[in-house]
């Protein structure tokens, strides 16, 4: 893995307010960067990034605010710049300056992690390993790799806006000297303060959750979930093969209403099972609804919660709390 690809295009710096938005793509010097690719490929020795003043000052110097944030993109562009979008609408409503970040986006990463996630899909592993097959080591790598390098870069609190890229949040994370956030823990906490009542009185708080067989797999959202006292209910083995997968293969087939009736069909047998809410934890199953399906006003987006947490933590570091 190479350090062009580790960061390519190339990390974004930014400062974004209401009115601009700022970001320069920052092309750092040829012994820089080499010093940096041998810190990145083998993250278990010490890092020659910051062995010399120069090289330390040219990059501590760029973000040195208390409130910088450090993103590591997912499966796809889209997916990450609508995040850093909501970060900068709702960070922004009341006049203040958007909070600073750094964002590292990898198009070999979004690769890998969409393999991942597609092969439990039977006409993508067909083509690949099955995801009991696949050696996650690169991936689990390149994710630590990168959360090393936004920490050396002065981001004070990190976040993946990716589902898929927090199954291996506990090694990516391990020895993280700064906040890094987790977006299950992120909506699991908002659901509790919501304060929810039972569908059904005598029961307890159902929460469901619907996303690709590799995320369900993982079983994050369900950890965190259970850890405030939520009853969590996934879709049965028949709804997964009946319904979502074939969701998941008409989308990539381009038949874009027959992915969307299968995904309704999946979201109203989770509701006839007295969910409260569903945690849509999937990118494309949630693009497909259209804004106004009253199917999706049942549904919650775990990375609104992400980045209400992260747009949280920022105001409480520039108010040094």
């Amino acid at each position: 893995m190479s350090f062009n690809s580790l960061i390519y295009p190339s990390p974004i710096w930014g400062n974004i307010n209401k009115h601009t938005i700022i970001s320069n793509r920052t092309r750092f010097s040829p012994a820089l960067a080499i010093a940096s690719s041998s810190f990145l490929l083998k993250t278990e020795e010490k890092s020659k990034l910051f062995e010399s003043k120069t090289s330390r000052d040219s990059v501590s110097c760029l973000l040195n605010q208390a409130d910088t944030v450090g993103i590591i993109g997912g499966t796809s562009a889209n997916s990450t710049l609508n995040f850093m979008r909501k970060l900068v609408t709702w960070s922004s409503k009341d006049g203040e300056d958007c909070l600073n970040f750094i964002l590292c986006s990898d198009p070999i990463l979004s690769k890998r992690l969409l393999s991942h996630e597609r092969s439990s899909v039977p006409s993508f592993s067909r083509k690949s390993m099955s995801s009991s097959q696949c050696d996650h080591t690169p991936i689990v790598e390149n994710l630590f790799g990168k959360r090393v390098f936004l920490e050396k870069s002065g981001a004070r609190c990190i976040v993946m806006p990716c589902h898929i890229s927090h199954a291996w949040y506990d090694e990516v994370s391990k020895g993280c000297s700064v906040q890094f956030l987790h977006v299950g823990e992120c909506v699991a906490k908002e659901l509790k303060v919501a304060r929810l009542k039972p569908i059904e009185a005598g029961n307890p708080l159902r929460i469901g959750v619907l996303a690709t067989d590799a995320t369900l797999t993982a079983g994050f959202y369900q950890e965190e979930l259970q850890n405030e006292g939520f009853e969590v209910v996934l879709p049965d083995k028949a709804t997964m093969e009946h319904t979502v997968i074939p969701a998941v293969e008409a989308l990539h087939r381009k038949d874009i209403e027959g992915a969307r009736n299968l995904l309704r069909v999946a979201l109203q047998v989770l509701l006839v099972r007295a969910v409260n809410t569903i945690i849509l934890a999937s990118d494309d199953m949630r693009n497909l609804l259209p804004r106004d399906d009253p199917l999706l006003k049942k549904c919650i987006d775990p990375m609104d919660a992400l980045a209400r947490a992260t747009i949280k933590w920022a105001q409480s570091a520039r108010e040094g709390k």
